[in-house]
């Protein structure tokens, strides 16, 4: 794609206007979210949302999430049902994605369900998303602002590092809190099941819905929601998975008390760990090609959702 000026937009007023106006008129423009950086268009406008396969280097068949202002406007695009209120009663704004049947009737292009009869939809906590969301006054699809396949970003440098002249803006808000993508719900089919683990801990969605959720297996035939490819969220450099030391030439990415590199949380802390992942992980990728070497994380909580960026990071890459 042709290469732009990626302007950075700060947190003044006028620039989330302007970088909300940019947006409107068919521009892509990365914002934090308490997430993820995402990278958001328009999602009623067909080129605008080809404009994001393209700027990521996105698979087609691979759907995007809809992020809105108000859970009024989010209503107007989905078949709302008991579960769905329950959950964002719970949990929005906040980490968590619901899959939901799309109404026939909503404007927002069909590029954006990768030709499914579903739409991903959530309502972001960050205060910034929300004012930028509001100014724009149009659903936004956005899926994380990085090359496909790649280390999700959760700062500002991270975005402008992988998209720099891909995309026509940032709207710099600091690190992001929760570090890790939303937790993915599908309830269009009647029942509750688990498309991605993220920012709301799987035990807290069953107990609140009082039953045991189902699960897609890891890499499902159809993909239905982001996050559910084999190979994803990948440092350049080989990751070592579940390493109780480290071996000569490997960077240690640590969990509790130990010598490391970096260490996800010394205290042993799965929120303080979700939050450091991916900045840590670029920290670290910086000494490639020596590999890193991750400590067991336990797999309860956020835990899930780390060990699965953490899977999906080690994979066998795609060849081209």
């Amino acid at each position: 794609m042709a290469s732009q000026l990626t302007q950075i937009f700060q947190t003044v007023d006028t620039d989330i206007r302007q970088a909300a106006k940019c947006l409107r008129d068919g521009g892509l423009i990365a914002f934090p979210t308490e997430t993820v950086y995402g990278l958001g268009a328009n999602a009623i406008d067909d080129t605008a949302i080809a404009m994001i396969y393209d700027a990521k280097g996105r698979p087609k068949f691979n759907p995007l999430i809809v992020h809105f202002a108000s859970l009024s406007e989010l209503k107007a695009h989905v078949d709302w049902n008991n579960a769905a209120e329950d959950l964002a009663q719970a949990f929005w704004p906040g980490p968590l994605t619901l899959v939901l049947q799309k109404n026939v009737d909503s404007p927002i292009s069909p590029l954006v369900s990768a030709g499914l009869d579903t739409l991903a939809v959530r309502l972001p906590a960050h205060p910034l998303a929300q004012q930028f969301l509001k100014a724009a006054g149009v659903p936004v699809a956005a899926p994380s602002a990085n090359r496909s396949g790649k280390m999700s970003p959760t700062s500002a440098a991270h975005v402008h590092a992988g998209l720099q002249g891909r995309i026509a803006g940032i709207l710099d808000g600091g690190d992001c809190k929760v570090g890790l993508e939303s937790t993915i719900l599908d309830l269009s089919t009647g029942s509750a099941n688990l498309l991605r683990h993220g920012g709301v801990p799987l035990e807290d969605i069953e107990a609140l819905l009082g039953r045991e959720v189902g699960k897609t297996q890891t890499v499902p035939q159809q993909i239905k929601a982001p996050g559910q490819l084999a190979s994803h969220y990948a440092p350049r450099a080989k990751l070592r998975l579940n390493a109780a030391d480290v071996s000569t030439g490997e960077c240690y990415l640590g969990f509790g008390q130990m010598e490391c590199d970096l260490n996800l949380s010394s205290s042993g802390d799965l929120i303080e760990a979700a939050a450091n992942l991916f900045r840590h992980l670029h920290a670290l990728d910086a000494f490639y090609p020596k590999p890193i070497a991750v400590a067991p994380i336990p797999n309860t909580g956020l835990g899930r959702a780390i060990n699965d960026r953490l899977r999906r990071a080690a994979a066998p890459r795609p060849t081209s």
